[in-house]
């Protein structure tokens, strides 16, 4: 039976070189209509859970969430999702810095205007300031983080930083953190003040 994952892999192998037939198969069976264009998968955990929060089903309603590896990739991936390709309506979320990229790639992918939401830094220092320090200092607590997090604060290198910018980069520093704080700091919020990009991605789509 198709499912979302099975065509996310299609997709990848198809962006690697792999043929084509495979993603145009699942995206049929699926009933797919958009593909939201996001860099990594802790991009994709956040989007994920807050669609969850409120309550939607965006496979079923025929919405890929793409975490592609990177913003660099997002020319490849919109023309194979986009008009181009698959014909999917195309949107997506990046960082401010990686803003050029994603507007080339949607020009050139002859996708409609306005495509996608910039985040300030990126997703994670758009939650950080949305919850608020001290609250994600009690979601590491929560979680069983607080050693890791105070080892960190002790180096040297983060010393007299922004409590955001060293949560921001205590969220980078190892494999799968920020997959998971991507889906945490996302319970956590008040769904009255969801980031502005995310929030406006979801209600995009």
């Amino acid at each position: 039976m198709a499912d979302m994952g099975a065509f996310r892999e299609a997709v990848g192998r198809w962006a690697a070189g792999g043929p084509a037939g495979r993603a145009a198969e699942l995206a049929a069976q699926l009933g797919l209509r958009t593909a939201v264009l996001l860099e990594g998968p802790s991009d994709l955990a956040a989007v994920e859970a807050l669609a969850a929060r409120r309550g939607r089903d965006l496979d079923a309603e025929g919405v890929c969430v793409m975490p592609m590896g990177g913003a660099m990739s997002v020319g490849r991936y919109a023309g194979l999702l986009g008009p181009p390709g698959l014909g999917l309506r195309l949107t997506g979320l990046c960082d401010e810095r990686e803003q050029s990229y994603y507007e080339r790639a949607l020009r050139r992918a002859r996708a409609p205007r306005p495509g996608y939401f910039v985040c300030a830094a990126d997703l994670e220092d758009e939650l950080i300031r949305a919850l608020g320090p001290a609250a994600i200092e009690e979601i590491i607590a929560a979680e069983g983080d607080l050693r890791a997090w105070q080892t960190f604060l002790r180096q040297p290198a983060h010393h007299g930083r922004a409590r955001s910018r060293q949560l921001r980069r205590f969220l980078g520093t190892k494999k799968g953190r920020k997959i998971r704080y991507g889906h945490l700091l996302v319970e956590a919020l008040d769904l009255t003040a969801v980031p502005a990009p995310l929030d406006a991605l979801l209600a995009s789509v």
